[in-house]
């Protein structure tokens, strides 16, 4: 999967004036924290003008949906995705998946207000989704996200100035992934983190160099929004059952 390719997808949707902010994989890439991603995650504003837009551009990208359910306002605003994959010569094979809602995050006028936008080869300016809400967006069930999780906020603190603002490091300290790293942001902002020690018990144990308590306490924090995520999704996925065997009968 050539940059070209995702480029004519997000140079398409620009074209047609699409309100989007790109997400997923490739905003991951864009911020430093993965090498690699053969899909195209957006979030859209969830407005019949911005939806005919979007659907502008998927015909000109010759998109056709992969899985149910089908594209409508009413399915993106119940949190649901859609899938597309091009088939224009020029992005062939290219996966666009389409949501308006995601789990933890703002509605998306918030999200529109927090966004980057980066300058890109050939594509002009891009609106990708806050680095925070990128993170929070990446919380979910699935295995591989939570690595981009920790690698985001790595990336973000080793780039970091001599002299960060108090609410970058009280970010880095609610989002730390790893026993080392929550354990060396306690040691450089030692007040941030004891304001913070009620709010994460993870801090709370950083702050007394506890490093396998930290990971353990990091663990059940995992463990316990990859179960809101199971339990957000649970009847998303039985609308999609029932979607797929109606489809099927049909």
């Amino acid at each position: 999967m050539s940059l070209s390719q995702i480029g004519k997808v997000l140079f398409t949707l620009r074209k047609h004036r699409v309100q989007a902010l790109l997400m997923g994989g490739q905003a991951c890439i864009l911020y430093g924290a993965a090498e690699f991603s053969r899909d195209v995650d957006i979030a859209v504003r969830p407005s019949e003008s911005n939806l005919r837009r979007l659907l502008d551009a998927l015909a000109e990208l010759r998109a056709e949906p992969v899985f149910v359910p089908p594209l409508s306002l009413e399915v993106l605003l119940r949190g649901h995705a859609c899938h597309f994959r091009a088939r224009v010569p020029d992005a062939e094979g290219v996966r666009i998946d389409v949501m308006a809602v995601m789990h933890g995050c703002e509605p998306f006028q918030q999200l529109w207000r927090r966004r980057r936008q980066l300058k890109l080869p050939d594509v002009g300016l891009v609106n990708v989704l806050a680095l925070t809400d990128l993170v929070r967006a990446k919380k979910t069930q699935r295995d591989k996200d939570w690595p981009m999780v920790r690698r985001l906020v790595e990336v973000d603190f080793h780039r970091r100035t001599r002299r960060p603002a108090r609410d970058q490091a009280t970010w880095w300290l609610l989002e730390a992934r790893t026993a080392a790293l929550l354990v060396e942001l306690c040691l450089r902002y030692p007040g941030t983190a004891r304001r913070l020690a009620s709010q994460r018990p993870a801090v709370r144990l950083a702050l007394k160099g506890d490093l396998a308590r930290v990971e353990e306490a990091l663990h059940l924090e995992e463990q316990a929004i990859r179960s809101a995520d199971h339990l957000y999704w649970q009847p998303l996925r039985a609308e999609l059952f029932k979607w797929r065997r109606a489809r099927r009968k049909s």
